[in-house]
């Protein structure tokens, strides 16, 4: 049984930074392809990046390159997802997720984390 845990949502100014951390379980993260997606209310659930265990490459939503960065730390099993330069339409819930896959590694798997929820205030 694979488990995801986020952590590190909170509330921040437009300009700010935040990290979020997923701990998993029941997966180690350097065997798989690991990513963030986020929903913000009223829209549908959106890729934001991926971390590919086979070639170690990331990939990012055009609207979050250059200011997101995602990394692993095979040591303690946990992916990470540090956020700069938060705009407001950052607000959403970002999940974690496990085995995604398809071109860019955009295709979520079926093993997601409860959600933690990002609001940047304006």
């Amino acid at each position: 049984q694979v488990q995801l845990v986020e952590s590190g949502g909170g509330l921040v100014q437009a300009g700010g930074s935040l990290r979020l951390s997923c701990a998993a379980s029941g997966r180690t993260v350097s065997s798989t392809t690991m990513g963030w997606f986020r929903q913000a209310p009223g829209k549908e659930r959106e890729f934001v990046a991926a971390t590919s265990w086979s070639v170690d490459t990331t990939h990012y939503a055009d609207s979050v390159k250059g200011r997101f960065t995602i990394s692993r730390d095979n040591a303690k099993n946990t992916m990470y997802l540090q956020m700069n330069s938060l705009k407001p339409e950052d607000t959403a819930v970002y999940y974690c997720n496990a085995d995604l896959s398809g071109s860019g590694y955009r295709r979520p798997g079926v093993y997601w984390g409860q959600g933690t929820q990002v609001t940047v205030s304006s």
